[in-house]
Order: structure tokens, then C-alpha cells, then sequence
């Protein structure tokens, strides 16, 4: 009891620091998580060496991650992704299961066998590092993350004919092709199964719940969710975080998505932050210096030869360079049902010691650099989605035509939603403007007045000095990106540090960095929201309408100086006026 009390004290302060660390440098908890693995597991201190409770609760990390994916696609949005799941998914696995067995029984003198069960393994990707990293990013809903969303789920369907197809490769008696349709066809029954009863109880079990109001008995109630789901898909021979997946769907389509998001969210994160622990017990440290130049060459030709795989297919699939890119890089790593496959072809004597410890050790290296490469990947591609190419002589000479001649005119970047009002509001005032975007449909969008919207990144140096940054009145931020913002904030700096800027930001987390940046100041979306909700509540509620003014003039004088004297003076003078007629 004790020894475990350590062990837990243990693994849960060398968590707590490392992720602390990961967070200070900015770097992915992820790797954090895999980190302790590696300096308390078997490998390093031995303090986790028996890893079986460990790993079996580390497994509902997955199941829960799964579910919380489930929650942000609803079963139309399947349905439309059909042809991205099993086209694009069935495409990639094909291609690298086939070119992984033929690199390995021709390049390596291995069998065929051998080379398809090394190649089952490592088309797999991992669902559970890509998922938590594109839900952090914010790119779950992206063109790349979708279909990344969709070959993870085709391969997560694919385990289970895999898992039979192993068994029968090393059985030249058996027949795989009898299993693989008796093991498709039990699939479907359970999955539609479980999607008909579960689209026609799922809202009523939760009004039931619901009604109660009782946060205990709800959040208990989704647990019993997460899990019956998964025991279902489990028994009938199913992956564990396939049932989660489709218990997230069909809660997805019920009003409680966002209560269930929220409540489900602590479980996820811990859970998976052990499995990234176990994941991280796997590396033999010793093994892997003393076999580099193999492992070298192994993490090359998995990151590598996979990665161009999926660019070929993303490529195929008439995507842009940029996208297919991130798309390969999503998936140009291995995963945690790979793992699963090479342990049973290890057992099943498919694959010998050398070449199993070779390729495991090869296929967690390449989880340890997926959020490094994804990273990289991301930043490389939105130069080139907005960067180089549409930033070419053409580009700069029509700026610098179309704003020759405007001086003391106001730069606008980003001409979304929020540039076209401003846009309005300098036109109400004949004030000319520039306006930049890099979106062709809003460039379409020119303004009737003074006002001129071209296409181009302002966080170039060569587009704004085109758009007449030397002679502007003003220039404002009006795209959300706080990053990009920064970036352009700089470049004003260092020619015009005088020049009033003014940025729009999501919300207040951002709002001491831009200024920081440079900022004259920042608009914070959520603060002006709030003012306006507060004030029409306070109004519903019977306060008087000059009062709910007032504080809300109040609360604008204190947020932003250069308004200040408006705002009090404006207060003062109505509560004067009422006052008088009083």
C-alpha cells in the first residue's frame, strides 16, 4: 500500500513539473507526459515497472479523447466525410501497408509476411497525440483536419480486421478472407445497432437525468455513457475508443453537447496524460543508443516514406500544396494501435526480437517528434498560404498603383466582417482607406466610397510600405490572429512609432501582449460583448435604462484612456440632464 502511495506521489510530482516546464518554454505537454514515462518506467527508474493497472486505466485516456472528438462531429457530418474516411483513409493505409512490405521483404530480406504485418503497423497514426493536438490548435474543423480526422478513424475501424488478419498470416491453413468479412459484417451490426437505439434514447435519458438537477448524477450519468458505449464495441470485438467515438456523436445531437464537453473535459486529460505516460515507459533508452544509426534509418524511412504517402494521396485528392502538407504531417507518425499490432505479430512469431525492438523503438520516436514536425509543418505552410506566393512583384505593384496618391489615409488590415464596418464608418466620415486581406472573396468585396481593398499579407514589410505605411493617418488590426497581429505591430514599430494603431483581440488574455507589441489600443471582442449583454439583462430586469448606461460608460472610461473624457463627460451631462427634468 505504501510502496503504491509512493509510486503514485511519484508519477504524479514528476507530472505536475514536467508539464509545468513544457508550459514555461511552450512546448506540448505531450511530451511531458512521455518524458516521466521514460524516467520512471522499466527502461529508467523502474518505479513504474509493472505497468499492466497502470495501462489499464491508461487506456480510457483514449476512450475519453474519442468521445470528446465524437461530441464535435454529429452523424450528418460523418455521413458527408463517408468518401473522406474510407477514400482518402482507405487510400493512405493501402499505399503504406503495401510500399512498408515491399521496402522490408525486398530492401531487408524479409519475408512477406513479415513485411505486412511491419506494414499494418505503421500505417496507423496516432488518434490520440493528432486529436489533442488539433482540438489545442483549434484545427479539428480545418480543410487538413478533417481529413486527418477521417484516416484516423478508418484506421481505428481497421484495427479489428488487423487484429484477425495477424492470427491468419501466421497460420497458412487459415482462411483470412472468411475472417475479414465475418469481422466487417459484425462490425456494422453492432455500430448501427448501437447508432438506431442511441439516436432514439439518447435525448430522453439525458431529459431524465436533466430534470433532477443534480450536477453529480449528470456528470455520473455521462461517465455510464462513455463507458457502456465502449464495454458494447468491446464485447462485440470492436476497439473500446470506436464505442466512445460514437457515443460523443450521438450526445453531439442532444442540447447537453457543451455541458457533457465541459464536464468530461478534467476526465480526458488525466486519463490521457497517463497514457502518454505508459506510451513513454516503452522506450528503452539503452537500446536506442546503442542501435542509432538503425534507429536513424528506421525513423526515416516511417516519417519520411509515410509522410510523402499522405502528401501523394492529399495531392491526389486535389488538395493545395499547403494543406497536403499539414495533412502529411498530421499522420507522418506512428501510433498506439500500431503498437498493439506489433506486439501480436511479435507473439505470433510474424516479426523476430531484432526487428520488433527495432521498429518500436523507430515507431515511439517518431509519437516523441509528431508535435515538433506538426508544429513546424503549420508555421512553414501558412507563409505559403499567405506568404511568398501571393506577396510576388504583381502583387506589391498593384498596392502601390491602387494607393499612389492617398496620404493621410488609414490602413486597414483584414477586411472580414469587422474591416467592412470599418470600412463604413470611414467612408460615413470621407476619410480614404487601404484595406489588405488574404482572401480573395473578401478582396471582391470593394467598399463604394474613398476606401480600397487589395489583396495582400500585412505582415509583409514590402506590403505595407506598397499600401503607403510612410504616409498613413492610422493603421488597425481587424483580424483575430493575435500572433500575425504582433507580427505586423512590430513592423509598424519600426518606421512609424508614433502612429496610433488599433487592434482587435478575441478576448483579454491577449490584450497586455499587443501592447506590449504596440498596441495604441486593443478592442477586446468578449469585453464589448459583455457590456452589451449585461446592459440588456440589467434593462430586462427593471433598472433603470440612464443607470444601466452609466455603468457601462463607467466600465469603457476605465478600460480605455483615450475615451475617458467622452465617456465621463457624456455621463455627466445626461445625469445632469435628468436631473433637470426631474
Amino acid at each position: 500500500m505504501h510502496s503504491a502511495s509512493f509510486s503514485l506521489f511519484l508519477l504524479l510530482t514528476a507530472a505536475v513539473a514536467s508539464v509545468f516546464l513544457a508550459r514555461f518554454f511552450r512546448l506540448p505537454a505531450i511530451l511531458a507526459y512521455l518524458g516521466v514515462g521514460i524516467a520512471l518506467g522499466p527502461h529508467g527508474a523502474a518505479i513504474l515497472a509493472n505497468s499492466d493497472s497502470v495501462e489499464s486505466v491508461a487506456e480510457f485516456g483514449v476512450v475519453f479523447l474519442m468521445f470528446s472528438i465524437g461530441l464535435e462531429f454529429s452523424l450528418p457530418r460523418l455521413k458527408a466525410m463517408r468518401s473522406l474516411v474510407f477514400g482518402f483513409g482507405g487510400a493512405q493505409m493501402a499505399v503504406t501497408a503495401v510500399g512498408t512490405t515491399l521496402v522490408t521483404w525486398i530492401g531487408f530480406g524479409q519475408g512477406w509476411r513479415s513485411g505486412l504485418a511491419v506494414g499494418l503497423a505503421l500505417a496507423m497514426s496516432s488518434t490520440a497525440i493528432v486529436a489533442k493536438l488539433l482540438s489545442e490548435r483549434f484545427e479539428l474543423h480545418s480543410r487538413s483536419g478533417r481529413q486527418t480526422m477521417g484516416v484516423l478513424l478508418f484506421q481505428d475501424l481497421a484495427v479489428v480486421p488487423c487484429l484477425i488478419l495477424l492470427p491468419a498470416l501466421a497460420d497458412p491453413v487459415a482462411h483470412p478472407a472468411r475472417a475479414l468479412g465475418v469481422a466487417f459484417f459484425q462490425a456494422a451490426l453492432v455500430l448501427s445497432i448501437l447508432i438506431w437505439v442511441g439516436q432514439r434514447t439518447m435525448r430522453r435519458l439525458y431529459d431524465a437525468v436533466a430534470r433532477q438537477r443534480s450536477q453529480e448524477l449528470f456528470v455520473l450519468f455521462t461517465l455510464w455513457v462513455v463507458v457502456a458505449l465502449a464495454y458494447a464495441t468491446s464485447a462485440a470485438g470492436l476497439s473500446l475508443a470506436l464505442g466512445a467515438f460514437v457515443g460523443g456523436m450521438l450526445v453531439s445531437e442532444t442540447i447537453y453537447r457543451h455541458q457533457v464537453a465541459a464536464d468530461i473535459r478534467p476526465f480526458r486529460d488525466i486519463f490521457l496524460g497517463i497514457f502518454f505516460v505508459t506510451v513513454g515507459m516503452m522506450l528503452d533508452v539503452g537500446f536506442v543508443l546503442g542501435s542509432i544509426d538503425r534507429l536513424a534509418l528506421a525513423v526515416a524511412l516511417l516519417v519520411v516514406g509515410k509522410g510523402t504517402v499522405v502528401l501523394l494521396v492529399a495531392l491526389a485528392s486535389r488538395n493545395s500544396l499547403d494543406v497536403a502538407l499539414r495533412t502529411s504531417a498530421q499522420l507522418a507518425q506512428a501510433g498506439e494501435f500500431g503498437l498493439v499490432l506489433m506486439q501480436l505479430a511479435f507473439e505470433q512469431k510474424l516479426v523476430g526480437t531484432g526487428v520488433f525492438q527495432v521498429t518500436v523503438s523507430a515507431m515511439l520516436i517518431s509519437m516523441f517528434l509528431a508535435p515538433f514536425l506538426i508544429e513546424r509543418v503549420s508555421r512553414m505552410t501558412g507563409l505559403m498560404s499567405r506568404g511568398d506566393w501571393a506577396h510576388k512583384a504583381k502583387v506589391i505593384h498593384d498596392i502601390a498603383v491602387g494607393g499612389f496618391g492617398l496620404d493621410r489615409h488609414v490602413i486597414v488590415c483584414g477586411y472580414g466582417r469587422t474591416g467592412q464596418q470599418i470600412g463604413e464608418f470611414l467612408d460615413g466620415e470621407d476619410l480614404p482607406f487601404i484595406a489588405l486581406d488574404v482572401d480573395p472573396r473578401q478582396v471582391r468585396r470593394a467598399p463604394t466610397g474613398k476606401g480600397k481593398v487589395f489583396f495582400g499579407n500585412p505582415d509583409r514589410p514590402e506590403v505595407l510600405k506598397a499600401a503607403g505605411l510612410a504616409r498613413a493617418r492610422a493603421l488597425v488590426i481587424a483580424f483575430p490572429d493575435v500572433t500575425a497581429a504582433e507580427r505586423v505591430l512590430r513592423l509598424v514599430r519600426q518606421s512609424r512609432p508614433e502612429m496610433p494603431v488599433i487592434v482587435r483581440a478575441p478576448d483579454d488574455t491577449s490584450v497586455a501582449a499587443l501592447k506590449k507589441a504596440g498596441a495604441t489600443e486593443v478592442i477586446p471582442e468578449v469585453l464589448e460583448a459583455s457590456l452589451v449583454v449585461a446592459a440588456e439583462t440589467l434593462t430586462q430586469l427593471g433598472v433603470p435604462l440612464e443607470r444601466t448606461m452609466a455603468q457601462v460608460r463607467a466600465m469603457r472610461a476605465d478600460r480605455y484612456p483615450s475615451l475617458r473624457a467622452y465617456y465621463r463627460d457624456s455621463g455627466s451631462s445626461r445625469t445632469e440632464k435628468a436631473e433637470t427634468l426631474r
